[in-house]
């Protein structure tokens, strides 16, 4: 059973929204993911986040552009943990997308991250779900060790070729 769904507004939005199924896919998550338009179809949206819970849910990932009403209709509808995802939008380089999901009323909040930032939507789906899960706890510390051990070996070469020869 899926615990996370991701959804977006568009398939255009889909090489960013990507970068979560691949992280949930990393920590072993399994998710649903799909494109649904809260503007152009509201009622197959409302019948998504209204069944959500009932499908395993128990984080959304919602990504949009423009006014992004998708991921703050999620929360409102679906009482678990929902992320937004601000997509790019060529207008205003997505800088509306992240205000109209970050400036949610009272009550209804949205975990926001940043513009185009779907990986680490995933891997707070993933921390929010550790909090219950030791298998995804271990998984995602060992994540944060290779993260550690890319980051020595990056100033480890830096430090023996030089930056002339790094940046090549």
């Amino acid at each position: 059973m899926a615990k996370v769904g991701i959804v977006m507004g568009s398939d255009s939005d889909l090489p960013v929204m990507s970068k979560a199924a691949e992280m949930l896919e990393k920590f072993g998550i399994d998710y649903e993911i799909t494109v649904i338009s809260a503007h152009r179809m509201p009622d197959i949206f409302f019948d998504y986040a209204t069944k959500a819970e009932e499908k395993g849910f128990k984080v959304i990932i919602a990504g949009a552009g423009g006014a992004a009403h998708l991921p703050g209709m999620a929360a409102a509808i679906f009482t678990m943990p929902v992320i937004g995802v601000p997509i790019h939008s060529k207008a205003l380089s997505g800088v509306d997308s992240l205000y109209s999901i970050v400036q949610m009323p009272a009550g209804i909040p949205v975990a926001t991250v940043a513009i185009d930032g779907a990986a680490n939507a995933g891997i707070l789906a993933a921390k929010i779900l550790a909090t219950s899960d030791s298998e995804i706890l271990e998984k995602l510390k060992a994540y944060k060790e290779e993260l550690k051990d890319s980051v020595v070996a990056k100033k480890e070469k830096l430090e023996k070729v030089g930056y002339r020869e790094y940046m090549k």
